[in-house]
């Protein structure tokens, strides 16, 4: 049985995971958990989010296409949004950069080696070995604040997954090649891609599962006035 975890722990114990043991999830525990997430908020209640739930051979279909348009399309095809503003700068460019080489580094991955930094980008698409994958979509007419209700929900269901005893990795990397992931999952026309989550058990022997984070602290981006 697991024991409890208050959402404390769930919160100081989430962290991307990039190499899960082959473990299989049952699907009454996803289940469990998405009923669960479904009480996460959105203005208006509109709710939304839509998911995919994927794994076994299906799972792999999807990754092996994914991975043979990569070495086409290295940088993407079909690409419905951007990940990452081109103007971002400042403390947010620079908390990127240093989670990117906190994690190569912690993978034995030298600055320079463009190849075994590929290979690692690469393993996204096999899901860092994670048996399960949540990809999501949304209609395309929906703007700023119902993808600011999707990121609720996902990390209602990361939190979730935590209580559980299971881990995630929150993967926007698949909207590279958004297009493709619409046709692989059958998603209405009228509707974009938006992301994917692997879901499984944490390896906890593996470098690149335990490196230090670093975040900003608080009282560098919160401001109290009237206190």
């Amino acid at each position: 049985m697991i024991a409890p975890m208050s959402v404390s722990e769930a919160v100081a114990s989430r962290r991307s995971i990039r190499r899960f043991l082959p473990d299989p999830v049952e699907r009454a525990v996803l289940e469990r958990v998405l009923a669960k997430a479904q009480r996460a908020p959105s203005g208006g209640d509109t709710q939304p989010w839509n998911a995919v739930i994927v794994t076994g051979a299906e799972l792999s279909r999807i990754s092996t296409a994914i991975v043979e348009l990569t070495k086409t399309a290295p940088l993407g095809a079909g690409v419905e949004y951007a990940i990452y503003p081109a103007e971002m700068e400042g403390r947010y460019a620079a908390q990127r950069m240093a989670v990117g080489q906190a994690m190569f580094t912690a993978a034995g991955i030298a600055r320079g080696d463009r190849e075994a930094r590929f290979s690692q980008m690469r393993q996204n698409w096999e899901s860092f070995g994670a048996p399960v994958q949540l990809f999501t979509y949304t209609p395309s007419y929906m703007g700023k604040p119902q993808w600011s209700d999707i990121g609720m929900w996902l990390q209602t269901v990361m939190l979730l997954l935590r209580e559980e005893g299971l881990d995630s990795c929150a993967q926007e990397i698949w909207a590279m090649y958004g297009e493709a992931m619409k046709g692989l999952l059958g998603i209405p026309e009228g509707h974009i891609f938006f992301c994917g989550m692997a879901i499984g058990r944490r390896d906890p022997d593996a470098a690149i599962n335990t490196f230090p984070v670093p975040r900003v602290p608080f009282e560098d981006v919160v401001r109290f006035e009237g206190f």
